[in-house]
């Protein structure tokens, strides 16, 4: 004969516990990794800065100011990045007033980041003076552009050949011209409460 075991309040108090004690671990490891997972992406951007800042306002000359996701110094000069991290296929183009991002059957649109990205060059550059600016568009490795990638649009991980991460030393006596500007414009910014990319989404 056998006897069904009886769950007393301490044997389920325990099972509880377990249960809880499970899903909270599940949870902190979810937020670990996309903390590791974001703290990876800024590496990822900055790689061949010697300095930068991140969310951070600029004036727009008009009372106004622009966020931008990252500003760096590298040995070409200043560099804005837009941070954009989107999944699937993305089809966009220099004279295309929207672009479009196609994952399966759901399609989402954004407007043509370009324009966007000329302002905020022209921003640093009227408080960097003769320091060269550059911008790029940069995307996360979860997109894909089967139709070819649209100018100044690039995957982080194309920053690297672009913007070369170079030794410490070597990299501070290419930037050293372009510190005072650097500066100037670094001095400028202020915190923005606008957080770019969107949560990595970590399967």
């Amino acid at each position: 004969m056998t006897t069904t075991p009886v769950l007393t309040p301490a044997i389920l108090g325990i099972s509880l516990s377990a249960l809880a004690g499970a899903g909270l671990g599940l949870l902190g490891w979810r937020w670990y990794a996309r903390r590791a997972a974001r703290r990876a992406l800024v590496e990822a951007v900055t790689g061949g800065a010697f300095d930068f800042v991140k969310d951070v306002l600029v004036p727009d000359g008009n009372g106004g100011s622009y966020h931008l996701d990252f500003l760096l110094l590298t040995m070409r000069g200043l560099l804005v990045v837009d941070l954009r991290d989107v999944s699937g296929n993305v089809f966009g183009g220099d004279q295309m007033t929207e672009w479009t991002v196609m994952e399966g059957a759901k399609r989402t649109t954004f407007p043509n980041p370009q324009s966007a990205l000329y302002d905020r060059v022209a921003a640093v550059k009227a408080l960097a003076h003769d320091v060269p600016v550059e911008g790029r568009i940069v995307f996360t490795r979860r997109a894909v552009f089967p139709k070819g990638m649209p100018k100044w649009t690039i995957r982080v991980d194309a920053l690297d050949s672009e913007f070369p991460g170079l030794d410490r030393g070597t990299l501070a006596a290419a930037v050293d011209r372009w510190l005072p500007g650097w500066q100037q414009a670094k001095g400028a910014t202020a915190p923005s409460r606008l957080n770019n990319p969107k949560p990595l989404a970590i399967g």
